[in-house]
């Protein structure tokens, strides 16, 4: 059976799990749970009970992790089976927020993701979408090539942040233009080729394009080097979507009520756009409207701290059709 023919696809996280110590204003609150796959996947189930979710990641045993953590995803029916537990300490970041700036800083790390771990029922009913979301550098080039080999058929979703990452023997946390790194996003980029759904927050895709104007970054991912699509969220002022050939999509934010922790929004942003582009017909006004409904999803995770700011479909289709926008 085709993919377009499923009625409701499947869709496999990949990256970290993580606890985030947050620190704000020099006040450290209750570690929470943190990390891409956390928010897609929750973000993904609150919004719709139909897709089939699965996680692969890595836990380490001797970690900052409370197992009744995971009981959020048992209690979802959020597939757990790719989760691989380590003799190491769990993936944590540090959070400081201080004068409308964030300090990161990697705390401890558990271990690469490694084909090798990924449960055989996975590789006998192959996603419909296999989205890559590191935070720490865990997916390497042979991992995502492996991937493809073992999933020839699946969409990979790619979330650009974990793989441009810059972290010292300190732990400190940089996102800056590194000819290595960027060589080797540009390897994954062409060998995923026309099922490629990247996004990348303002930052990241300059850090790739290697410009600084909205429209010149947009113009570089519309390359034909670029067969699958680009995303660029930018925070307020909403999002930008291009793929080779197609006229941009520039999408509003929408206005939240309020703005506690904008935390994860990409993450969400990513996780509806997927599911709502699967359950399309791929035409490029069906991409537009994934956008759409994708920024009303990440206006509700603002409103919260932490993993929690989800909403239904119905919801933020209401929000959708309000057109309420930040001007």
């Amino acid at each position: 059976m085709s993919n377009l023919n499923k009625k409701f696809p499947s869709i496999i996280f990949a990256g970290h799990l993580a606890i985030d110590t947050i620190i704000r204003f020099q006040k450290e609150h209750k570690d929470s749970l943190g990390g891409s796959v956390s928010y897609c996947s929750l973000a993904l189930r609150t919004y719709t009970q139909e897709d089939n979710i699965r996680i692969i990641s890595n836990l380490g045993r001797f970690s900052f992790i409370d197992d009744s953590l995971l009981d959020l995803f048992k209690d979802k029916n959020i597939d757990l089976g790719g989760i691989k537990w380590s003799e190491t300490k769990n993936t944590n970041f540090i959070l400081d927020y201080h004068n409308n700036t964030r300090t990161l800083t990697l705390k401890s790390r558990s271990p690469n993701l490694d084909i090798k771990d990924i449960p055989q029922d996975y590789l006998q009913n192959p996603p419909d979408v296999f989205v890559l979301v590191p935070l720490c550098n865990e997916i390497s080039l042979d991992y995502v090539l492996a991937i493809l080999t073992k999933f020839p058929e699946t969409y990979i979703g790619i979330d650009l942040q974990g793989f441009l990452r810059i972290i010292d023997d300190n732990g400190n946390v940089s996102l800056e233009r590194n000819d290595k790194i960027i060589s080797n996003m540009n390897d994954i980029i062409n060998f995923v080729g026309d099922k490629m759904i990247m996004k990348g927050s303002e930052e990241e895709m300059k850090i790739l394009a290697g410009k600084k104007d909205l429209y010149e970054i947009m113009e570089y991912f519309n390359d034909l080097k670029f067969k699958g699509i680009s995303i660029m969220t930018l925070g307020e002022k909403g999002s930008m979507i291009t793929q080779h050939g197609k006229s941009l999509l520039v999408i509003p934010a929408f206005k939240p009520k309020t703005v506690s922790d904008e935390t994860g929004a990409g993450d969400v942003y990513l996780a509806i756009f997927l599911h709502e582009f699967m359950n399309s017909d791929r035409s490029w006004e069906a991409i537009g409207s994934a956008g759409y409904i994708a920024s009303a999803a990440a206006s509700f995770l603002v409103e919260e701290n932490g993993p929690s700011g989800f909403q239904s479909r119905e919801k933020i289709l209401e929000r959708v059709n309000s057109k309420n926008y930040i001007n």
